[in-house]
């Protein structure tokens, strides 16, 4: 009876998120509140999100659910919110960039992927500690709780890696930023010592102008005082006795 109570919600369950599905492809404001929502930051890293689509979609299915959003969200069709709806706009553009690209496309696949194996490794642990406490079950044995928590973590598992990112976008700035500094600093030296080439060598003929002239004048003076000095005493002669 309590498995058929539970088939019962579950069906319910998946019948009401089909109507929320179908109602937020429908309403322009709840899609801009949707993707503009606080928090919306790190929820919008995933594609698939953003698009609300399943990781799984195919191309074509991928092309007409961002083709049904833009036309809801685009600001020529919400002129009473156009700032918001040009927002919107555009972080819907740049997940259809991200997953009309095969490549990227992959990437953010096998992201999820990993997020749920992830997951479910750590559940696998949580549950053989429930045993040793003698507890029969955990809380995401729940389906329900399951995906929930799924959901968070695989948001998480995005969140991290931006900002790992951002970390890493930030140390290559900072090298860089030093790498040029450095750059400046030999290009300043090189520069100074270019004009301090020039500048001797601009001097050259004033060097040696003061010196031939020294030189000239050294040698009258040499010669002057040789003139000089020629005069020589008379012999000294011995007296006879």
């Amino acid at each position: 009876m309590d498995s058929a109570k539970d088939e019962a919600f579950l069906e319910f369950y998946s019948e009401v998120k089909r109507i929320e599905q179908r109602d937020s492809v429908l309403t322009s404001d709840q899609q801009i509140n949707r993707i503009l929502k606080p928090g919306s930051t790190y929820l919008n890293l995933n594609p698939f999100e953003v698009l609300q689509i399943e990781p799984f979609a195919t191309e074509d299915e991928i092309k007409k659910q961002f083709k049904k959003l833009s036309i809801l969200i685009h600001p020529d069709k919400n002129y009473d919110d156009k700032e918001r709806a040009q927002e919107a706009f555009e972080i819907v553009n740049e997940a259809f960039s991200k997953l009309k690209d095969a490549d990227k496309r992959r990437l953010y696949v096998a992201i999820i992927d990993d997020s749920k194996s992830q997951f479910d490794n750590e559940l696998q642990q949580k549950r053989k500690l429930a045993k040793k406490q003698e507890e029969t079950s955990i809380p995401e044995d729940d389906e329900i709780t399951y995906r929930d928590s799924l959901w968070k973590f695989t948001v998480k598992r995005f969140a991290d890696r931006e900002l790992k990112r951002k970390r890493q976008d930030e140390h290559d700035a900072n090298l860089r930023k030093r790498e040029r500094e450095q750059e400046l600093e030999y290009e300043e030296v090189v520069k100074l010592r270019k004009e301090g080439d020039k500048e001797w060598e601009a001097g050259r003929e004033t060097r040696m102008s003061t010196w031939q002239s020294w030189k000239k004048t050294s040698h009258k003076k040499t010669k002057k005082s040789t003139s000089v000095g020629s005069f020589r005493p008379p012999k000294h002669k011995a007296e006879k006795k």
